[in-house]
């Protein structure tokens, strides 16, 4: 577990519940509160894929689990902020796209690693 970047894993988690945040108010404001349960998911997904990757990169190795360690971290800020109530299904499909969102940023985040190592080999 040495090798796990705590630090930047909850900053990353930090970050990407910071970015859904400043995404979706704004956009209930205009839309409804009803547009909450149709962006969230979607602003969960990808706020934590582009921060799981960002936080992956930094990683020398684990990056998958350095992502989907974002997208727990991701969720557990929202739900202490939230205090823990009920929330609605979709918000419970958006805390499981944050994990998702954050693993899947760890595994861009390592195939272009390696891609980037195999072509240094070849250009030796």
């Amino acid at each position: 577990m040495q090798s796990i970047r705590w630090g930047w894993i909850l900053l990353g988690g930090f970050f990407a519940e910071l970015a859904i945040i400043i995404i979706v108010l704004p956009l209930s404001w205009l839309a409804g509160q009803e547009s909450l349960l149709y962006t969230a998911p979607a602003a969960s997904f990808a706020a934590a894929f582009v921060f799981g990757a960002w936080v992956s990169r930094k990683a020398s190795r684990h990056r998958v689990v350095h992502g989907l360690l974002v997208g727990v971290v991701a969720t557990l800020i929202y739900v202490g902020i939230s205090f823990g109530q009920p929330e609605p299904v979709a918000y419970l499909i958006a805390h499981a796209l944050k994990v998702l969102g954050g693993a899947m940023g760890g595994y861009v985040s390592s195939r272009r690693t390696a891609d980037n190592d195999r072509q240094q080999v070849a250009n030796r």
